[in-house]
């Protein structure tokens, strides 16, 4: 994504006043607390992180909504890393990063996690497809030819407790809704749910649990929709909730009707299923933070610094249990 125009006016907040409404806000939508009988899973688009000139007291607003969280998989981190490093910087020093180098929109894949709670296996990178294989990436209908993905899925395997698991960091092109950029998402979507399926069901597969989670860029949650009829006929399971913030903020819609793209996903194949029995669900954060701002300001101004300075993204989230 382009960076955000930054806002033409001055506003100062209480960062400590602000992160005491983050907490409170935490509560009432239900995000457990941490403990060691969960794994709490996250993914969020931060707008051009490392692109927008966003401030310490940002990073430490991010950073809040970030510790709550065991594992973060995080997209539009930008290669340069000031702002992936603004947002380690206050976390815990058990947090660690892991990152891919830049590709499309010079935007790296990351994670941020736990590394008390959560230890490294031996498998990470980039998903990688035989370039042998290009061809048979087609759909009936599309005519463009499949090249590889904007931005590599950035897999990462971990162990918690009992369980091996690999996480697939996901940010699928989006263009637009035209051809013949629908027609790349497709592919690329394609391309992405073939393979996870593939490693889900073979033997010789280093890690069959995958949860794949991210921007799927994915319109809407309905069987006629090209991006999701193609992930639901592959066996791809979704937790129940998904983002309601896309490229706008919801205030900024222009008709209350206008049905939510539901973009942001966590994802997961049946023999998954039984550890996601819990909670899930979104962050609105922006419910709560610059009150006085949204006092002040007229609504599209509210929005602006939010995308600008936050991102125009929810984090979604989605709790992990092992079987009793």
């Amino acid at each position: 994504m382009a960076e955000f125009k930054k806002p033409r006016f001055h506003f100062d907040y209480d960062v400590t006043h602000e992160i005491e409404r983050l907490r409170e806000h935490k509560a009432s939508r239900g995000i457990p607390e941490k403990s060691d009988q969960s794994l709490l899973l996250a993914t969020w688009n931060i707008a051009n992180l490392g692109a927008q000139d966003r401030r310490d007291e940002d990073y430490r607003l991010i950073a809040e909504i970030v510790s709550w969280f065991d594992v973060v998989a995080i997209q539009e981190s930008r290669e340069d890393l000031v702002g992936l490093r603004g947002v380690q910087k206050h976390l815990p020093s058990h947090y660690l990063a892991s990152f891919t180098d830049a590709a499309g929109n010079n935007e790296r894949m990351a994670y941020l996690y736990d590394g008390l709670k959560l230890s490294t296996r031996e498998q990470i990178g980039e998903l990688a497809l035989d370039p042998k294989d290009l061809k048979n990436i087609k759909l009936p209908g599309v005519t463009q030819k499949f090249e590889g993905f904007d931005r590599n899925p950035f897999h990462e395997s971990l162990h918690w407790r009992s369980l091996d698991f690999t996480l697939v960091n996901v940010h699928l092109y989006y263009g637009s809704d035209r051809p013949p950029k629908i027609q790349r998402r497709q592919l690329e979507t394609y391309a992405l749910a073939r393979w996870a399926k593939r490693q889900a069901h073979s033997k010789t597969a280093y890690d069959p649990n995958l949860i794949l989670l991210g921007d799927f860029n994915l319109p809407y949650m309905e069987e006629k929709d090209p991006i999701y009829s193609i992930l639901k006929r592959h066996g791809i399971m979704f937790t129940e909730h998904a983002t309601e913030i896309g490229a706008t903020l919801p205030s900024e819609e222009k008709k209350r009707t206008q049905r939510v793209k539901r973009y942001d996903q966590i994802a997961f194949f049946p023999n998954m299923q039984k550890y996601f029995r819990e909670k899930s669900g979104v962050f609105d954060f922006d419910k709560v933070i610059f009150s006085k701002l949204w006092e002040e300001r007229p609504q599209k101004q509210f929005n602006e610094y939010v995308r600008y300075y936050i991102s125009d993204h929810r984090p979604l989230w989605a709790e992990v249990r092992l079987k009793p």
